[in-house]
């Protein structure tokens, strides 16, 4: 076999370039600092600020934008698993493939730190734009991007985000009213919620399209009947047994996701409680695990797949540098009645 021919230099071959990372480690500051020294954000001391921007400005850091089209899009997503984020992800790698592009996969984990270095090397890289999920950076920090110039798209924000910022989201508060309302129609007055981290967009929607529900009812809301836990199904356990724990406890819980719900339900059997006569319980996405537990369980379904087909539609129309509006989509959700829920009983 012949030696293969040496090959010709690459004119478009680009010299290595220094990330947001390295900027940190010269700098002597966290990739966190350095964030917020590129913002203009004010929390910063002005001698750490001038010794960033010296490096910046040394180190040639900035941004960089591929000169073509490459067809890969960054997703940057805390977890591929559970059910939840790998539903959106589906529904992304889909759409995408039906463009003829593909995914660069970057699990965050939900670090901050992570998260801006993984979307520094994506923006300097060679995608042409991101889908950000459950994105853990800032207003500021997001605006940044945009000033940049890189394309991206939020989808499921943590917190309320800016008009300009393109989102993806569903109609939290509207399943919230819908998950509500069944209860009340079925004729319970004292629901318990567990909601997801207090501070978080989806929570504070659902939480508003509860109270809605119940102010439409003429029932007046409880505090003792609201707990907070993170999206896991131990939270949802340790809520439920907050609220089963109460004098008067709820005959209906409305766990803010489905980990929180099948959390209530082993609670509620731990307590030796009858499902759905004792205690009805409803849950939010209608993941896979929402129709095996037992009882099979009544949800709110997001429309996952179609949140992840929907943000690849909106990077698209950005990348062609498409003029539209709304910049900030939602999504409808449903009520998923199944057997976890049931009149309280007399």
């Amino acid at each position: 076999m012949s030696p293969e021919p040496a090959r010709a230099a690459d004119t478009d071959e680009r010299p290595s370039r220094v990330t947001i990372r390295q900027v940190a480690e010269l700098a002597g500051v966290s990739i966190a600092t350095v964030s917020r020294v590129l913002n203009g954000r004010a929390d910063v001391s002005e001698e750490t600020r001038q010794v960033v921007q010296q490096v910046a400005r040394d180190q040639g850091y900035g941004p960089r934008r591929p000169a073509r089209r490459t067809g890969l899009v960054g997703v940057t997503m805390p977890f591929t698993d559970p059910a939840y984020f790998a539903s959106i992800l589906s529904g992304v790698a889909e759409a995408l493939y039906e463009q003829d592009m593909r995914v660069v996969l970057c699990p965050t984990r939900h670090e901050h730190d992570r998260e801006v270095s993984l979307l520094d090397r994506l923006m300097h890289g060679e995608t042409d734009g991101a889908l950000l999920v459950l994105p853990e950076e800032s207003n500021e920090e997001l605006r940044q991007l945009t000033n940049h110039g890189y394309r991206f798209v939020v989808v499921d924000p943590l917190r309320t985000l800016d008009e300009g910022i393109p989102v993806v989201s569903a109609a939290h508060a509207s399943g919230a009213n819908q998950a509500t309302r069944h209860l009340l129609e079925l004729g319970h007055r004292r629901i318990g919620v567990i909601t997801g981290p207090p501070e978080g967009t989806a929570s504070k929607s659902r939480l508003q399209g509860y109270h809605g529900a119940l102010a439409a009812a003429g029932v007046m809301p409880d505090p003792d009947l609201e707990v907070a836990a993170d999206f896991v199904i131990e939270g949802g356990a340790a809520g439920a047994a907050r609220l089963l724990a109460l004098p008067e406890p709820p005959t209906a819980i409305f766990a803010f996701n489905d980990s929180l719900a099948i959390g209530a339900l082993r609670a509620a059997r731990a307590r030796g409680l009858r499902l759905p006569r004792d205690l009805s319980v409803v849950g939010f996405d209608d993941t896979r695990d929402a129709s095996i537990v037992h009882p099979a369980l009544t949800t709110v379904r997001q429309p996952l797949a179609e949140l992840g087909r929907m943000a690849v539609t909106l990077l698209t129309r950005l990348l062609e540098q498409q003029s539209f509006e709304p910049l900030h989509v939602e999504l409808a959700t449903k009520l998923i009645v199944r057997d976890s829920t049931a009149p309280p009983a007399r």
